[in-house]
């Protein structure tokens, strides 16, 4: 009999040290190319430190959109399997699922302050998950990008009725709002644009922040730099496969999650540092250049816009209302916080 318990806790111990010794090769494709500044490089990041952590126990190769061609199907890719970990940001995916867009922004929304609260501690987590569950996917935050501009227009924007029938290269939910107040919404290749600006094909454009924006160019053709208000935060995710997820051993799925966070953190500083820089650089090396933000009217315009388009998709998607009344409702507490914290500081004692 000793004998016998002898051998079964041998094999029990052997099968329990293959298990804990067995490599995971992971399959990671992103949206963004190695030189976006800031974005390209998170994927390697992680990847340095998943297999310094795990001590070799998780393998990852990334795959860039060079390779995979597909730099906008990073959610039906790890969705399916073919890839197992993605790093995208929800908006890409809002014809598929328009729930998705809320987890990275919304226009006159939270800014990346009170998104993360609202994240982390006010329920956004677990929407999340029950969201991206339905997906396949578990889902991680990536890191935000912070604000992004309005736009570069070749001349300035005084009235709404200066926004009627200007020939605008803004995506998404933002191009949307656009066209209801009465722009000509272009989709322009992105190798395009600073071509299409140059030839006035289009008027104006909207990309993303200084750090992104500077390496087109548009700075030397559109002198009016408008201050943002349709992407008040930014946030990339890291999409992880669920059925993988679920198979991974305790320790390792730790270790992924942790880093993600530090990634994520990374991600956000590096943002705030490159655009800081780059805004700089533009305002002394550009000094035509002006920074100007929309009227009162626009901007309420907007608001309207904004508010019509986001009320209509709750009324059609009971679960698009629970995220979006959940996010309106945590930014009634938060932005009093806000404004007498950081808005104070900077309006009053700067």
């Amino acid at each position: 009999m000793n004998k016998i318990i002898a051998i079964t806790l041998s094999v029990a111990f052997a099968l329990h040290a293959a298990a804990a010794e067995k490599t995971y090769k992971l399959k990671f494709a992103t949206t963004y190319e190695t030189n976006v500044p800031v974005l390209g490089e998170a994927p390697k990041k992680f990847k340095e430190i998943v297999e310094a952590m795990s001590n070799g126990r998780i393998e990852v190769r990334i795959d860039y959109p060079s390779k995979h061609k597909a730099q906008f199907a990073i959610l039906d890719m790890v969705k399916s399997g073919q890839y197992d970990i993605g790093y995208t940001a929800g908006y890409f995916y809002k014809g598929k699922d328009a729930k998705l867009m809320l987890f990275t922004t919304v226009p006159f929304g939270m800014n990346s302050s009170e998104q993360h609260a609202w994240y982390d501690y006010g329920g956004g987590k677990e929407l999340a998950r029950k969201i991206y569950g339905a997906h396949n996917i578990v889902p991680f935050n990536g890191g935000n990008f912070g604000m992004q501009m309005g736009g570069w227009f070749k001349k300035e924007i005084k009235t709404v009725d200066d926004l009627k029938g200007i020939k605008f290269r803004i995506p998404g939910l933002g191009g949307e709002i656009m066209a209801k107040v009465g722009a000509n919404i272009n989709t322009i290749p992105i190798g395009e644009l600073y071509m299409a600006l140059e030839m006035n094909t289009i008027d104006a454009v909207e990309w993303v922040a200084p750090a992104i924006d500077i390496n087109f160019g548009f700075e030397k053709v559109a002198k009016f730099y408008y201050t943002g208000w349709q992407e008040p935060a930014s946030e990339n995710e890291f999409y992880i496969n669920k059925k993988l997820w679920e198979s991974l051993p305790k320790d390792l799925q730790s270790i992924i999650e942790n880093a993600t966070k530090v990634v994520a953190n990374d991600v956000y500083n590096a943002a705030y540092y490159q655009n800081s820089i780059t805004l700089d650089k533009i305002t002394k090396e550009y000094p035509d250049v002006k920074i100007l933000s929309f009227s009162p009217e626009i901007l309420n315009a907007l608001r309207k816009a904004t508010d019509e388009i986001l009320d209509e998709l709750s009324a059609k998607d009971s679960e698009f209302k629970e995220i979006l009344d959940s996010q309106r409702s945590f930014m009634k507490i938060s932005r009093k916080w806000t404004e007498i914290s950081d808005y104070t500081y900077i309006k009053r004692a700067v």
